[in-house]
């Protein structure tokens, strides 16, 4: 895990816990899950199918589709555009989808 580049510009008391690939991390309430998770650690939130380029949110308003992450089992989940919430299981993307995960 690294520090995150990015920092509150001002700080908010109540939070809630989602856990993100297995590790229970904190949030501010009311923060999107793309803003928490830039805020937890600044990671790449998917791998391209590709080159395995390493991806960030962009927009951060649901227009370019970079903040693609699996949400409680749901693939291709938009995280900009979703409220965090507790208990939250997210998983980051890496690469392609199986055939089996279609939905």
């Amino acid at each position: 895990m690294q520090d995150s580049r990015f920092e509150r510009r001002t700080s908010q008391t109540a939070t809630v816990s989602f856990t993100l690939d297995g590790v229970s991390v904190t949030a501010c309430a009311g923060d999107t899950l793309a803003a928490a998770l830039l805020a937890h650690d600044g990671a790449a939130f998917r791998t391209t199918g590709v080159s395995g380029a390493p991806k960030l949110p962009f927009c951060m308003m649901g227009v370019c589709f970079e903040c693609l992450v699996e949400l409680d089992g749901q693939p291709n989940v938009q995280s900009c555009m979703v409220e965090v919430q507790n208990g939250m299981t997210v998983r980051r993307h890496s690469g392609f989808r199986t055939l089996g995960d279609a939905r």
